[in-house]
């Protein structure tokens, strides 16, 4: 088996997977409880928040855990713009960010807000100077996420700080760092960010959490209500198994300079490989993350059918766009301005640090005999 769609989910470590068990049945009480098991369950999430917020170098208090993503970004976006509803109406963003921040600004735009949408190049790269241009004095929220999930493209979310103080807004600074977190080194402060999304399942952690980094001092209005958990912020009962093997996911992130250097000598020999097919085409630029390659492969089939093909023959996984679109047209290729039959017939490889130059020979092997077999 060929497992290349480490950017829909990764592969969780057994030490996950046991830590989940031994909260499931060992730990199981409610962290809210005052007795010795509940007790238990609760110092088991503080120790989580806390090497989450050691990995972010940030305070615990700072840390919100979520059900993943997606909650993450919603209460950031609906979050910060209830609270500054009354300091002006524009939010800025890409077009290629995940569809949880694309439809939840498509819905404040019914409400009336002005939603400034940034245009990629050919390569899915944003500009600073476009951000700097977007952001004006009636500026509340800038939503931009680090790495794009589908072409790995990095957006320059540094400069937004800059722009916002430049143009004097009150705008507040999320960056959805899911496809960045256990990949490159992610501090806030440093990022200038007021919030950052973060997510288990893509660092070998448990699917169903994830966390909502809230810059202290940051105001922003919960989307639920019902309890003191979380600050209020996001009140219900911890998922504390989950936010355990959180935790253990994030001990076992490894030297992030050393994995990217292994993680872009794969790229470079899977790029080098794959060029060699005729008719392929690399929808990646040359700048982005090395996680994620991008590829027009020159077959009759759609990607869907592609998909379904390496994985029934061939037993090699990949993707064909954002896992969350379900089988969808692309929307960051469409936004690329890419020719429909580049759209219509990409797929997308991600890797981790569990991928091996066998796994790309066995990818590689499998597309050759692929377009050989099924030509346009």
């Amino acid at each position: 088996m060929t497992y290349l769609d480490n950017s829909a989910t990764t592969q969780p470590e057994k030490a996950v997977a046991h830590k989940v068990y031994e909260m499931l049945t060992e730990c199981y009480g409610n962290p809210s409880s005052f007795h010795k098991i509940g007790l238990n369950a609760n110092m088991e999430v503080r120790t989580a928040r806390q090497k989450i917020a050691d990995a972010l170098s940030c305070q615990p208090d700072e840390i919100v855990f979520t059900s993943g993503g997606t909650e993450a970004n919603n209460l950031a976006v609906f979050g910060a713009v209830e609270a500054n509803r009354r300091k002006g109406k524009r939010i800025v963003t890409t077009e290629i960010e995940h569809e949880s921040v694309l439809e939840s600004v498509a819905e404040l735009e019914k409400q009336g807000y002005e939603i400034i949408r940034l245009k990629p190049d050919k390569y899915g790269n944003i500009s600073q100077e476009q951000i700097a241009r977007a952001v004006n004095s009636d500026t509340i929220l800038v939503t931009v996420m680090y790495i794009n999930n589908e072409v790995g493209s990095v957006l320059p979310v540094k400069a937004i700080k800059k722009a916002v103080a430049r143009a004097n807004a009150p705008a507040l600074i999320h960056v959805d760092c899911v496809q960045a977190f256990g990949k490159v080194d992610i501090k806030p402060a440093k990022l200038g960010a007021d919030m950052v999304t973060i997510t288990a399942h893509k660092i070998h952690g448990p699917k169903g959490v994830g966390a909502l980094y809230i810059k202290k001092g940051t105001r922003i209005i919960p989307r639920q209500y019902g309890g003191q958990q979380e600050k209020k912020i996001r009140p219900g009962t911890e998922a504390a198994p989950l936010i355990a093997g959180f935790g253990t996911a994030v001990d076992m992130i490894p030297n992030l300079k050393e994995q990217g250097e292994e993680i872009a000598r794969l790229r470079d020999y899977a790029t080098e490989r794959l060029l060699n097919i005729d008719g392929v085409i690399i929808n990646s630029g040359p700048d982005a993350s090395p996680y994620i390659i991008n590829l027009y492969v020159p077959t009759f089939m759609t990607s869907q059918t592609v998909v379904q093909h390496l994985s029934s023959e061939y037993e090699v996984f990949v993707s064909n766009g954002s896992a969350c679109a379900k089988g969808k047209r692309s929307h960051v290729l469409t936004a690329m301005n890419l020719p429909n039959e580049v759209i219509e017939k990409s797929i997308r490889v991600s890797f981790s640090r569990n991928t091996t130059k066998e796994d790309i020979d066995r990818l590689v092997n499998a597309l050759e005999e692929t377009v050989k077999k099924y030509p346009i």
